[in-house]
């Protein structure tokens, strides 16, 4: 029987009642080897999550301000816990402690830390399964990059010593001991990694939802479940505002071609979202697999004759947003136009000085700025075999009255990505999702 790796999000954690669902799922398949907890959610709409809680904690210490009656609040939600529970463990001893050590040390990484490391240290006890720390296992270097290679010698020679275990997400250590946080989707990080040092043939990431949505729900009334998604699918989704995990956040799994399987604590008998390596051998049963999109974009087109042939022009354009430190989204080009698509936010910040020193560099005949852009990515890679795919999308685009305002296709065919006026964003969305699901 293969290892499974369990992770389970902070509102998974939220209260006790969310902790006896975790242990029923853990206890409910012993290939359920190691859970990677997050620090405890909000309970309800205006609850204050944990790890926020002990930002402001640290917040408050380094301004020499008195955080205790805060810290109380935090001392009282894992109390409740621990005792509704009815576990014979105090805890309060380990919360004084971490409290008294905010207070002497500058360091916002270790506060934020203690919400997952009393987490799994209330599960472990509930579950009698070992404590790992993940400072003892998950390394960052001198200059606080992860130390992937490291960290993975490490963890693969600990969890050889435990049939069963509790590591916390979210953190691990620098060289000197000092903790060091993820900066984004910690513990999502901290569960691929488990995943990968213990060989498993699985990752669970338990979340309340089930799975990933082929649209947004708030856009496109009850859209379908999407059962199977490839690593590369997922980047693109998340990358235009699918935001159930983040590629970046199970890179370790992907890199070992371990599959990963989104689940609902609340629903446990959901099959969720199985991401994989690949499709083969599998029945597609959509030729898309999800739609996502972003507002407020600038696209900013560059006019010369002979662009084409002048050698150094795309460059000199980039150089000009990158000495800005403004990123691109894409290229769109043609023979004597290039077309740069820029985030609204990043674009503001140097929009005249850039559009300077591209007239300086490249001496254009003209450039035009056109905002209020929406993008929208429909991707899948079962596109690349489906003929007739692209025009099925502009027809469904044309027939509901919606202009296209640039169009992005990459080779791959993974994706067609289109830009249209802001107001039209939602209408657009529901109007691809009709033509394909």
């Amino acid at each position: 029987m293969g290892i499974k790796v369990a992770k389970f999000g902070g509102s998974s954690l939220a209260d006790a009642g969310q902790f006896k669902k975790v242990y029923e799922i853990l206890k409910s398949d012993p290939s359920r080897r190691f859970a990677v907890p997050s620090a405890p959610g909000k309970r309800f709409a205006e609850d204050i999550k944990i790890t926020d809680m002990l930002y402001s904690c640290h917040k408050m210490a380094s301004k020499g301000e008195d955080f205790q009656e805060l810290f109380e609040q935090i001392v009282s939600r894992y109390t409740d816990i621990v005792r509704e529970l009815g576990l014979d463990f105090d805890i309060r001893p380990a919360l004084y402690e971490a409290r008294d050590n905010i207070r002497r040390f500058d360091n916002p990484d270790y506060a934020a830390s203690r919400g997952e490391y009393f987490s799994a240290m209330i599960l472990s006890k509930y579950l009698g399964w070992d404590f790992i720390d993940a400072a003892e296992v998950i390394k960052f270097d001198r200059q606080g990059a992860f130390a992937a290679e490291w960290t993975n010698e490490l963890l693969s020679q600990r969890l050889k010593c435990h049939r069963y275990a509790v590591i916390p997400g979210f953190y691990g250590s620098l060289p000197n001991g000092d903790i060091k946080t993820f900066s984004r989707g910690g513990s999502d990080v901290s569960g691929a990694l488990v995943a990968r040092a213990a060989g498993a043939v699985l990752y669970e990431n338990w979340t309340d939802v089930s799975g990933f949505l082929m649209a947004d729900p708030r856009i496109v009334k009850n859209p379908r479940r999407i059962e199977r998604l490839t690593y590369r699918e997922l980047r693109e989704l998340s990358y235009m505002g699918a935001t159930v995990l983040h590629e970046d956040a199970v890179f370790p799994v992907h890199k070992a071609g371990i599959p990963t399987n989104i689940r609902n604590t609340n629903r446990p008998d959901d099959p969720g979202t199985m991401i994989v390596t690949n499709h083969e051998g599998t029945q597609r049963p959509n030729i898309i697999t999800g739609i996502a999109g972003h507002k407020n974009f600038t696209l900013l087109s560059i006019e010369k004759a002979m662009m084409n042939s002048e050698l150094g022009f795309g460059r000199r354009v980039l150089q000009a947003l990158e000495e800005f430190g403004v990123s691109f989204e894409h290229l769109p080009t043609g023979i004597d136009t290039m077309c740069v698509i820029l985030s609204d936010s990043e674009l503001q910040k140097h929009k005249d000085e850039i559009i300077a020193r591209i007239e300086e560099n490249c001496h254009p005949d003209s450039i035009e700025i056109s905002g209020g852009l929406a993008l929208i990515a429909t991707v899948g890679q079962g596109m690349v075999s489906s003929r007739g795919t692209a025009a099925k999308l502009f027809m469904a685009l044309a027939a509901a009255d919606i202009n296209v305002r640039m169009i992005d296709q990459g080779s791959s065919e993974l994706n067609i990505i289109v830009g249209v006026d802001v107001k039209d964003f939602e209408d657009a969305v529901r109007a691809i999702y009709s033509a394909f699901v």
